[in-house]
């Protein structure tokens, strides 16, 4: 736009564009906080009852590879109506019941954490977090576009999807490195979510994109809890 073009209209037009995107991004951040919140209190509350210790014992004995599949339908129903369905109570609903089920999929990891070392899981929570406040702030402030990430997340996401359900029926065991690369994969996930935030993302599914942000968290939570029980 050059100078001549500038008009009191186009001015106004501008600062509105930017004044809703800036509520858009609060209001994903404010509602990424409250699913992080929830994801917490739930595993605290279940960590008090005995249920916590039989819910591990029965997926951990269990088929992982069913286990798995239920979370990723699971996942699929949520991210679909958060995206798509226009009741703001049915993108809530999909919101809860994601982080619902990311807590149940967490109790054997943190049940065998707790086993080992407690300082375990505050350490990967640190790690975790420290980890998005760096890449949302890298999204933010070099304002670069990382949607040039989308293929390699799609195709990245199907070989490691592969490689998991090979593992379950194989039986080999995915070590350390899978568990770095993993952990990767998650932070290009944080880069690129942050960039649609900022940029592209409909600015009345704030919802949705704070489901995605949680869903990146919580994958890289998961990584560097094995990567640290790897080590034990």
């Amino acid at each position: 736009m050059s100078v001549e073009d500038l008009t009191p209209e186009s001015i106004g037009q501008a600062t509105v564009e930017r004044t809703d995107r800036s509520q858009f991004i609060n209001k994903t951040y404010t509602h990424l906080l409250a699913a992080i919140f929830l994801f917490a209190g739930i595993e605290y509350a279940l960590f008090q009852t005995p249920y916590a210790e039989q819910m591990a014992l029965f997926m951990l004995e269990k088929s992982w590879l069913a286990v798995l599949g239920a979370f990723i339908l699971a996942s699929w129903i949520a991210s679909h109506v958060a995206h798509r369905v226009e009741s703001k109570g049915a993108q809530y609903t999909a919101l809860v019941g994601f982080v619902l089920a990311e807590a149940v999929i967490f109790v054997p990891m943190f049940y065998i954490a707790l086993a080992f070392d407690p300082t375990i899981i505050s350490n990967a929570v640190m790690v975790t977090l420290g980890a998005f406040v760096v890449l949302t702030g890298v999204a933010m402030f070099t304002g670069r576009d990382f949607s040039f990430l989308r293929s390699f997340l799609m195709w990245g996401g199907v070989i490691a999807l592969g490689t998991i359900v090979m593992g379950v029926l194989v039986g080999f065991h995915l070590g350390t490195y899978f568990s770095m690369a993993m952990i990767g994969f998650a932070g290009a996930s944080i880069l690129y979510d942050t960039s649609k935030i900022l940029k592209t993302y409909p600015e009345d599914r704030y919802i949705a994109a704070s489901l995605e942000l949680f869903a990146s968290i919580a994958l890289m939570l998961w990584y560097v809890l094995r990567f640290f029980l790897s080590r034990e």
